[in-house]
């Protein structure tokens, strides 16, 4: 997995730029090389450096984020920043890596932050994992390790084999976290693993020493996966 990731910031709003140096900064494998408030200083910067990630705005004086994507092409991944919904369709026909809507909120940071980390490994598919802030400290999941996510209030528990991390999200921004080959929602308060499921009853699920509510929404669709 690589150590960090190289990114730059592109918005043509100071305020913005802040909020994704702060946010950057809090990501230990992010590496925020350089921000900027003019796209084309932007793309004279990208052809002697080499980026993995770019967080950029859409709507942008003299060369617009979209316009800038199609300039880059897939030499870097691309995450768009805007206040504008309306921009979504076109920011993923562009093949962009993730859609951030303004104001953005950490907990969404982060997940595009692993996301882009994710795509980015070699071994990404024999061995990932994310990231998730325990207290004050930010801890890795392994995701092959990861037996179940419990949800309780508004904290979540990632239970690996032998330890867990308990952390400030919802049950479902864990859920686009985690990869929907691997992990599926069995119940309003719990996503586990496919490969750690030991015995399916009709109410509950078994996990190494633990029983896991089933519910009777989730319950065909599980059974139909797991054949």
């Amino acid at each position: 997995m690589p150590a960090t990731l190289r990114c730059i910031a592109i918005d043509d709003e100071p305020i913005a730029l802040n909020v994704i140096k702060s946010h950057a900064s809090k990501v230990p494998f992010l590496d925020l090389k350089r921000t900027f408030v003019n796209a084309i200083e932007a793309l004279t910067f990208l052809k002697t450096e080499p980026i993995d990630l770019i967080f950029l705005d859409i709507n942008m004086p003299d060369l617009t984020g979209l316009d800038f994507a199609q300039v880059v092409g897939n030499k870097s991944l691309v995450v768009f920043t805007t206040a504008y919904p309306e921009y979504a369709l076109q920011g993923f026909e562009l093949s962009a890596l993730d859609y951030l809507l303004k104001p953005i909120a950490f907990g969404r940071f982060m997940q595009a932050a692993n996301k882009a980390y994710e795509r980015l490994s070699d071994d990404a598919k024999k061995s990932p994992y994310v990231f998730v802030k325990d207290g004050y400290d930010w801890v890795r999941i392994n995701l092959d390790e990861l037996q179940y996510v419990e949800s309780e209030g508004n904290y979540l528990t990632f239970q690996e084999i032998g330890k867990k991390a308990v952390t400030r999200m919802t049950i479902g921004e864990a859920a686009e976290m985690l990869p929907g080959d691997q992990f599926m929602r069995v119940h309003k308060s719990y996503i586990v693993s496919l490969n750690r499921i030991e015995k399916i009853e009709r109410h509950q699920l078994t996990i190494g020493k633990v029983q896991v509510p089933l519910s009777g929404s989730y319950r065909d669709e599980l059974l139909e996966r797991v054949k």
